[in-house]
């Protein structure tokens, strides 16, 4: 659940950052925040000319990851 939670934190950065959300506001701040926070060092994997592309594919696949993670964690845990 945590890592869905936080994959769902990558998506919404994707999303903000593609309609242009006001990094001011309180909501989107957080989700900016708690994004850098996850990403460790998959923020950077990729470095494409655009900074958009970047953050898309490098972000998007840290949730791919967490997500991945997390169902292993969780078989592993469940099989016990």
């Amino acid at each position: 659940m945590a890592t869905a939670l936080i994959a769902l934190v990558f998506v919404l950065h994707i999303v903000f950052t593609l309609f242009g959300a006001n990094p001011n506001s309180g909501v989107v701040a957080f989700v900016y925040g708690t994004a850098r926070v996850f990403v460790f060092g998959f923020g950077d994997v990729f470095t494409p000319g655009d900074a958009t592309i970047g953050l898309i594919v490098n972000y998007g696949l840290a949730a791919i990851v967490y997500l991945v993670v997390g169902r292993v964690i969780h078989r592993t845990l469940r099989q016990r």
